[in-house]
């Protein structure tokens, strides 16, 4: 029986020096219970909970006997890849021969310890829970048009110059004042039209009034 734990994402390998003396695998049933009148609880299974997989052994500083390979990798070096994974907490493949133990987990925890007179060997708690890809469903949402807001912005009137007009005169009769006739003159686009003498203004030319 070999134990071996892989990263899915560079294919990683790392193979557990020492197996470990038992190893406690948890499978649960998810299920829901309701109390009915008369009847009383009532179980409704809703489907499988996560695997729970847990086993404790030690990472020696030199190869011994009992190692599964001579090529031991340093304790430090080792754990540290281990906790690495932990909070990195993407899918590892564990797998563990001669059993139906081969799936994807992350590792839930990891606690080490050291002991005296064993200098260099660490001993770990190992603790994984089994792991489900979950596909998330995307649904295009067409966005409506966008309303276009009306033009409130107020429509400028035209008055058409007259034969005998004046600016003066213009101002009396369309805003109540010929004071006003610098009102008139001073849109730019009559400006334009009437050029550089406010007195010079012709029959035809079209001058906006002031809002």
């Amino acid at each position: 029986m070999d134990f071996y734990l892989i990263n899915t994402a560079n294919n990683e390998t790392f193979r557990f020096p020492v197996n470990p003396e038992e190893m406690q695998v948890q499978s649960e049933k998810d299920i829901e219970t309701v109390e009915i009148y008369q009847l009383g609880e009532i179980d409704f299974p809703q489907g499988e909970k996560r695997t729970n997989i847990s086993f404790s052994s030690f990472l020696p500083l030199q190869y011994d006997t009992y190692c599964q390979y001579t090529n031991v990798p340093k304790p430090v070096e080792a754990i540290n890849k281990l906790d690495a994974w932990r909070k990195a907490g993407k899918p590892l493949r564990l797998l563990i021969t001669d059993t139906p133990i081969n799936t994807l987990v992350i590792i839930s925890t990891l606690s080490w310890s050291t002991k005296g007179g064993e200098v260099g060997d660490i001993y770990f708690d190992i603790a994984f829970r089994s792991w489900q890809d979950v596909k998330v469903r995307t649904v295009a949402i067409s966005k409506a048009p966008a309303k276009k807001r009306p033009d409130t912005k107020p429509v400028p009137k035209i008055y058409v110059v007259k034969s005998g007009d004046s600016l003066w005169k213009i101002a009396k009769t369309q805003l109540g004042s010929g004071s006003k006739w610098t009102a008139i003159y001073n849109i730019p686009e009559n400006k334009k039209t009437i050029g550089s003498n406010p007195n010079r203004i012709y029959p035809g030319q079209r001058l906006v009034m002031p809002a």
